[in-house]
C-alpha cells in the first residue's frame, strides 16, 4: 500500500516535523523556578515543620504566604529594573559591568535635588546646596537622575561603537569612574532627607509596579519594534547586520544608553526607598543584573534572549535568596549557590548551542 504524502509547509516543498518543534526557552526557565519552589518546600517541611510559600496555620487568610511573596519580589524589583537594561546589552552581544556604579553616582547626584530646606525645625544639616535648589519639585531629582545615566550609557555606547574598545574594559572603566564620582559627591558623607514626592518613588510595593510596568514595555518593544529587531540581528550576526543596513555603530549607543538610564531609574527608587543615598549604593548590583539574565535564559553570545525569561530568573533568584533566609542558613552559602547556578546556566546554554548546531 502506497503512502500518501505528507502535507507541505513553506517554501520548496519542506515538510512540518513536528518532533522538531522548538520549546520555549522562557517555559524550561519556568520549570525551574517551579522546581526550587517545590525543593524549598520540602526542606522547609523536613527541617522547619512548616511551608515556604503557602499559608499552613491560617495566619494570612489566603492559601499563599503573603509577606514572604512580597519579600520575594521587592528584593528583586530595583534589580531587576537593571536587569533588563543589562538584557538587552547582552543580546546585543556585549556587556556592561558599569550598572552598579551608576546606581551609585546617580543616587548622590538625584538626592542632592531632592533635599527638603528645613528638618525638624531647623536647616537640612546635609543639605549639598543653598536655599534654591532645596524642596525643588520631583520632576527636577528624576530628570537629572536619567540625564546622569544617559550621559554614562552614552560615554560607554560611544567608547564601544566608535573606539572597538571591547565592552568589558570600556564598561569597567565606567565602573571605577562613577564609583569615583559617586565618592567625589560628598566627599563619602551620605545625603539625606528627601521631600515627601521624591520619598513616594518608593514606597510600599511602588518598586514592583515600576519594575513590572518596564518589563511590560522592554518586552514589547523587543518583540515587536524595529530596535528589538535590529539588537538581535547585531547580537546574532554583526557583520550580516551590517550588510543588510542596519546602523550597527549607532544602534549600539542607544542600547547602551537605554540600560544605563535603566540603572539610573533603579537608583531613583533605591535612594527613595532607602530615603537617602550613599557612595557605596549598588556594589556588585550589575553581577546580580547578569547573573539574573543568564538565569533567564540569555545567551552570553548574544543573539538570544528575552525580557519575560530575565523576569523569571529575577525570580528564581528572590526564591532563592528568601529560601535561605527562610531556611535560616548564612548568607555566604547563598553567594555559593548563585554562583554554581549561574556558572550551569551558562554550561547549559553552551551544550544547547552546540547540539543546534550538530543538528544544523
Amino acid at each position: 500500500m502506497a503512502r500518501s504524502p505528507q502535507p507541505s509547509h513553506g517554501v520548496g516543498g519542506l515538510t512540518f516535523d513536528a518532533r522538531k518543534r522548538s520549546w520555549p526557552n522562557e517555559a524550561n526557565v519556568f520549570i525551574a523556578l517551579v522546581i526550587i519552589i517545590l525543593v524549598f518546600e520540602t526542606l522547609g517541611q523536613m527541617l522547619m515543620g512548616q511551608s515556604f510559600l503557602f499559608d499552613s496555620g491560617d495566619r494570612f487568610g489566603s492559601i499563599f504566604n503573603e509577606q514572604r511573596l512580597q519579600i520575594i519580589i521587592l528584593q528583586v524589583a530595583i534589580i531587576g529594573i537593571i536587569a533588563i537594561g543589562v538584557t538587552q546589552v547582552i543580546i546585543l552581544g556585549g556587556i556592561d559591568l558599569s550598572s552598579g556604579s551608576i546606581v551609585g553616582a546617580t543616587a548622590m547626584i538625584a538626592m542632592s535635588f531632592a533635599q527638603v530646606e528645613i528638618v525638624n525645625g531647623n536647616p537640612n544639616p546635609r543639605a549639598m546646596f543653598g536655599p534654591a535648589l532645596l524642596d525643588l519639585p520631583v520632576i527636577v531629582p528624576i530628570l537629572v537622575g536619567l540625564a546622569c545615566g544617559v550621559i554614562a550609557g552614552m560615554i560607554n555606547g560611544l567608547l564601544i561603537a566608535y573606539t572597538r574598545i571591547p565592552p568589558f574594559i570600556a564598561t569597567l572603566g565606567m565602573l571605577v569612574s562613577a564609583r569615583g564620582v559617586a565618592k567625589w559627591w560628598s566627599k563619602g558623607q551620605p545625603i539625606s532627607f528627601p521631600t515627601d514626592s521624591y520619598a513616594e518613588i518608593g514606597k510600599g510595593m511602588t518598586p514592583v509596579f515600576i519594575f513590572l510596568a518596564i518589563a511590560v514595555l522592554f518586552h514589547l518593544i523587543m518583540k515587536y519594534t524595529v530596535y528589538g529587531k535590529h539588537t538581535y540581528a547585531i547580537g546574532s550576526n554583526e557583520d550580516a547586520a551590517r550588510m543588510s543596513g542596519i546602523k550597527v555603530q549607532r544602534h549600539k549607543v542607544l542600547v547602551y544608553t537605554i540600560a544605563a538610564m535603566l540603572a539610573a531609574v533603579a537608583a531613583l527608587v533605591l535612594s527613595s526607598k532607602n530615603l537617602t543615598a550613599q557612595a557605596g549604593m549598588g556594589v556588585i548590583y550589575e553581577l546580580y543584573a547578569i547573573a539574573m539574565a543568564v538565569i533567564g535564559g540569555v545567551s552570553l553570545r548574544g543573539g538570544r534572549g528575552s525580557i519575560i525569561g530575565t523576569v523569571i530568573g529575577a525570580l528564581i533568584f528572590g526564591v532563592i535568596q528568601s529560601g535561605f533566609t527562610f531556611l535560616r542558613l548564612d548568607a555566604y552559602y547563598q553567594e555559593m549557590v548563585l554562583g554554581a547556578i549561574i556558572v550551569g546556566a551558562v554550561v547549559l546554554d553552551q551544550w544547547r548551542q552546540q547540539r543546534a548546531g550538530a543538528k544544523s
